[in-house]
């Protein structure tokens, strides 16, 4: 098992709207692509020095080779699809691998 992690920091005046966005249509959209079975959406429990909202999104698929499928097949139109927030938010990715689930 394989989870593609999305941690973002966004400013807190469009905060709630990014957030019904993310749950409305982005994570949506995400899981409908076939390449993820199931996605958690948190909110980090810490004050940012540079001030805004911080989230993470763990985005769960069964291998390293699925993930490249998204990339080669829906990352970039997906991501587009963010362009409303852009400026307002920073974001920075992380693969991780699944060692034990108990």
């Amino acid at each position: 098992m394989y989870i593609y992690n999305v941690t973002i920091n966004i400013e807190e005046s469009i905060q709630q709207q990014w957030l019904s966005w993310m749950q409305k249509e982005h994570i949506p959209e995400m899981l409908s692509t076939g390449k993820f079975s199931k996605a958690l959406l948190t909110q980090v429990q810490i004050e940012e020095e540079m001030g805004g909202v911080t989230y993470s999104v763990q985005y769960t698929t069964d291998s390293k080779e699925t993930l490249e499928k998204y990339y080669a097949e829906d990352a970039d139109r997906l991501r587009a699809q963010s362009k409303p927030f852009e400026g307002k938010f920073v974001a920075f990715r992380t693969e991780l691998a699944v060692i034990d689930e108990q």
